[in-house]
C-alpha cells in the first residue's frame, strides 16, 4: 500500500544549534545543518524510515531542488514534485537543546504559476492509481487559494481515497469543511479553528468533537508535553509521553501524523494506533536530523506511552 504526501510550500531547513540562546547579542553556534523540510516531506521521511512506500508531490523551486533530490533518491522516495521558477524558501530554526526551546523563521515561500496548479492536480490524479492514503500538510504558499485542500480532498473523495490534513490558518477551515478522514490540528491551531479560549483538556475533546461530522472519522489533537487526544465519535484516548531528553521538537508533529498512519495502515485499535504515533513523536523529538529510531526503540518508547481510554456513554433511546 502506498502513501502519497501533498507538500505545497516546502522549505529547506537551516537547523542551528545554539544552546543558551539570547535574543539582542551575539550568539556562539554549536553545529549547522541543511536539510530538505516541509510537513508532508517530513511525514514522508518517517514513513519510509518504518518501511513504507512513499510518495511526495507539491510544488519545487527548480532553482535549488538538488537537496531535495538527492534526500528523496537516499530515501527511496518517489519524487512527483511540480518545479517551478525560483528557489524553495529556507526556514531558520535554532534549536536551543540546554533549555529545550526551538525557535522558528519562517520565510512565505514561492507562487506557483497557474500552469503549476493544473500540473499539481493532474499529478495527484496519477496518484490515485496507486496510493490509498493521502496527507495533505502544511500550510499555503502565496497566490494559492485558501480552498485548495478542501477541492483537492473532495476530489480524492469521489475516488474513494483516505485523506489525513494537517494545516492551520483559513487553509485548515477551509479543508475541514470537506470533510477529510482525519483532521491534525494542535490546541493552538484548534483554537483557532473553533473560535474560542479552550482552557483545559477537557474543553479541547470537546471541541475535537465539534468537527466530527460531515465524514470526518477521527481527529487527533497534539499537545506537547502533556501528550496527544485521539477522539472519534465512540472513544478518546489521551497518549502521554514519558519525560525524555529534548534535542529538537522540529518534525514531531509530522512524526506523529507519520505513526498515526502507520497505525491506520496496520489496522490497529484506536489507542494502540495513539501508541504507535506517539512513539514516532518520541522517536523525532530525541535526535535532531537523524532518520526515525529501529522499530526496537519504537517499541520501548511505546511501551512507555501511558494511555487512557474514554469510552462515550450513548443516551439515545
Amino acid at each position: 500500500m502506498k502513501i502519497a504526501t501533498v507538500t505545497l510550500n516546502p522549505a529547506i531547513d537551516q537547523t542551528v544549534q545554539v544552546d543558551g540562546f539570547q535574543l539582542n547579542t551575539v550568539n556562539r553556534g554549536q553545529a549547522m545543518r541543511f536539510d530538505a523540510g516541509g510537513k508532508g516531506i517530513n511525514v514522508a521521511s518517517f514513513l519510509a524510515d518504518a518501511g513504507y512506500a512513499v510518495a511526495v508531490t507539491g510544488f519545487l523551486g527548480q532553482d535549488n531542488a538538488a537537496i531535495f533530490e538527492r534526500f528523496f533518491a537516499r530515501k527511496w522516495i518517489a519524487d512527483h514534485f511540480v518545479r517551478i521558477p525560483g528557489e524553495t524558501r529556507i526556514g531558520v530554526k535554532i534549536v536551543d537543546e540546554v533549555n529545550q526551546q526551538t525557535t522558528d523563521i519562517n520565510m512565505p515561500g514561492l507562487s506557483p504559476p497557474a500552469e503549476a496548479l493544473d500540473t499539481l492536480r493532474a499529478t495527484i490524479e496519477q496518484l490515485t492509481a496507486s496510493c490509498d492514503w493521502f496527507v495533505l500538510a502544511g500550510a499555503l504558499p502565496p497566490g494559492v487559494p485558501a480552498t485548495i485542500y478542501a477541492s483537492i480532498i473532495s476530489h480524492l473523495q469521489t475516488h474513494g481515497k483516505h485523506v489525513v490534513l494537517d494545516s492551520s490558518g483559513e487553509a485548515l477551515r477551509e479543508g475541514v469543511r470537506a470533510g477529510p478522514t482525519i483532521v491534525k490540528p494542535n490546541s493552538d491551531e484548534l483554537q483557532q479553528l473553533i473560535g474560542h479560549p479552550l482552557l483545559d483538556i477537557a474543553a479541547i475533546e470537546d471541541a475535537a468533537r465539534q468537527l466530527l461530522d460531515g465524514g470526518i472519522k477521527l481527529v487527533v489533537i497534539s499537545m506537547g508535553k502533556q501528550g496527544a487526544l485521539f477522539v472519534d465519535q465512540e472513544t478518546t484516548v489521551r497518549a502521554v509521553p514519558p519525560a525524555v531528553p529534548v534535542k529538537s521538537t522540529v518534525g514531531a508533529g509530522d512524526a506523529m501524523v507519520a505513526g498515526l498512519i502507520a497505525g491506520q495502515v496496520q489496522g490497529l485499535s484506536l489507542p494502540e494506533c495513539a501508541r504507535l504515533a506517539t512513539a514516532f513523536s518520541i522517536g523525532r523529538i530525541t535526535s535532531v536530523g537523524s532518520p526515525l529510531p529501529a522499530p526496537e526503540t519504537l517499541r520501548a518508547y511505546g511501551d512507555r506511552v501511558t494511555i487512557q481510554t474514554t469510552i462515550r456513554v450513548s443516551h439515545s433511546a
